[in-house]
C-alpha cells in the first residue's frame, strides 16, 4: 500500500519562517501563507507545517510591483480585508461589492469567460515593505490585489490572472474560513 507523500516545495520553510520571525517580529506566523509564482501553488502554514495546497493562477504578465503592471507583486504582504463572508458559492464581486450574480464555473483548460471576475471570496492584501509593496507606485493595497476566486477554474496552474492571485472557488472558501485578518502572507518567484 503506498503512502501519501507530502508535498515538496523549491523553498526552505525553516528559511522562510526564520525571515519573517527575524524581519516582522511583532506579526504572527501562526498561520501564514506562502505563495509560489513558480509553482502556481499557495501553502497554508501552520504550527511550522504544510496543513493544505492549493493550485493557483497568477498574473499573465509575471511578477512585479508596479502600480499598472497586471503583474503579481512579491515580498511580504497580509490580509487587511476578508470580504464576502456570507456570500454563495460563485458570486461575482465588483469593485468587492456584492453583485448577487452567480458566475458559470467553467472548468475547461481553454475555457475563458470573457471577463476578470472576482468570485466567491477575497483575501485584500496590503505590503509589508516600504518601497517594495508598500507605498508610492508600488502599493498592492492601493493595487487592490486579492486572493479570490475565479470563474476560470481549469485555467488553474498557469499564470492568467490580471495580476490577482486566482482559486478555485471551494478553496477560497475554504481558505477564508483558516485565515484572520492580519494572517502573513509571502509571495515568492
Amino acid at each position: 500500500m503506498n503512502k501519501a507523500h507530502p508535498p515538496t516545495f523549491t523553498w526552505s520553510l525553516k528559511d522562510t519562517l526564520d525571515d519573517l520571525e527575524t524581519r516582522f517580529p511583532k506579526s504572527s506566523t501562526d498561520p501564514f501563507i506562502i505563495i509560489s509564482i513558480s509553482e502556481q501553488k499557495l501553502a497554508l502554514i501552520e504550527n511550522k507545517q504544510v496543513k493544505k495546497t492549493y493550485t493557483i493562477s497568477s498574473a499573465k504578465a509575471g511578477t512585479g510591483n508596479l502600480s499598472g503592471s497586471y503583474k503579481t507583486p512579491l515580498g511580504i504582504h497580509f490580509i487587511s480585508h476578508k470580504i464576502g463572508e456570507n456570500a454563495e458559492l460563485g458570486t461575482i464581486f465588483k469593485a468587492r461589492i456584492d453583485t448577487h450574480k452567480i458566475a458559470k464555473i467553467l472548468t475547461g483548460s481553454n475555457q475563458k469567460s470573457g471577463a476578470d471576475n472576482i468570485t466567491s471570496h477575497i483575501l485584500w492584501l496590503d505590503g509589508m515593505e516600504d518601497g517594495v509593496n508598500k507605498g508610492g507606485n508600488v502599493d498592492s493595497h492601493n493595487r487592490f490585489i486579492y486572493i479570490h476566486g475565479t470563474d476560470e477554474e481549469g485555467r488553474l496552474g498557469t499564470p492568467v490572472s490580471h495580476g490577482c492571485i486566482r482559486m478555485g472557488n471551494l478553496d477560497v472558501v475554504e481558505l477564508f474560513g483558516l485565515v484572520l485578518v492580519g494572517c502573513l502572507v509571502v509571495i515568492i518567484e
